[in-house]
């Protein structure tokens, strides 16, 4: 029995109040990973919060509405010893996730750690093994820059092989 190619579109969002980076990835078939699009979202610092927080979730809706993924993948919050900075991050977050609720795009949660490993192979990766090996995976012409939108596009290709794994599973006999 030959198997359905099919064709998913993958948002990774990678939250922050100051630099929030997205990385649209589509994978054909499972295993073959294409980028789409990747950057960062960077609301004026000097605005307040509350502003900075419509200009996340407007960019993120904008992204959703033009790509119409298939699913997001955010990264999970960290515990900070600044409880003030969970907060701002989780609101962060929490834009793109409303964003993602009003078009019915399911969302997972992915730690830091299982990104990384899911793209380099170790959960403890540099910034820099992530972005070297984000950009082989997609193959892209230099490591994706800045940092916020390699990190976003790791989430992406983490759930995208998440889901592989899955469906390897299911498919076994």
């Amino acid at each position: 029995m030959k198997r359905q190619q099919t064709k998913t579109t993958i948002v990774g969002i990678d939250p922050g109040t100051r630099v929030t980076g997205y990385g649209i990835i589509l994978v054909e078939g499972g295993r073959q990973l294409s980028p789409i699009d990747y950057g960062c979202i960077s609301p004026p610092v000097k605005e307040p919060l509350s502003y900075r927080y419509k200009v996340i979730f407007e960019a993120i809706l904008s992204l959703l509405e033009k790509y119409q993924p298939d699913a997001m993948a955010v990264e999970t919050q960290y515990i900070a010893k600044n409880p003030q900075s969970v907060m701002k991050l989780g609101m962060a977050k929490g834009m793109a996730v409303l964003a993602a609720s009003l078009r019915d795009i399911p969302v997972f949660e992915y730690a830091p750690s299982r990104a990384k490993k899911s793209v380099v192979g170790s959960g403890r990766a540099s910034k820099v093994q992530v972005q070297a090996m984000v950009g082989r995976l997609l193959r892209l012409p230099k490591p994706p820059h800045p940092e916020d939108a390699a990190d976003a596009l790791a989430l992406a290709i983490c759930h995208g092989n998440t889901c592989q794994n899955k469906l390897e599973h299911l498919h076994r006999i």
